[in-house]
């Protein structure tokens, strides 16, 4: 069971919109000066199958790994 107070609700609203790329390994985060974030691929630089800056929120995705916990 899930108890509100255990929910972070930056992170939930940035896995349930940005889907797989939230906690992938390759992500990188883009600021630009008015604050947005974009999320950059850094499989793209090795294979151009995936995109820079692939529209969210993804699915499925063949170059997914879950990024390492802090």
């Amino acid at each position: 069971m899930i108890y509100l107070s255990e929910v972070d609700p930056i992170k939930e609203s940035r896995s349930s919109g940005a889907g797989l790329c939230a906690t992938c390994r390759h992500r990188k985060e883009n600021r630009n000066d008015r604050g947005s974030v974009f999320l950059y691929c850094r499989k793209s630089e090795v294979d151009p199958r995936f995109p820079k800056y692939p529209p969210l929120p993804v699915r499925a995705c063949d170059g997914y790994e879950p990024a390492p916990e802090p």
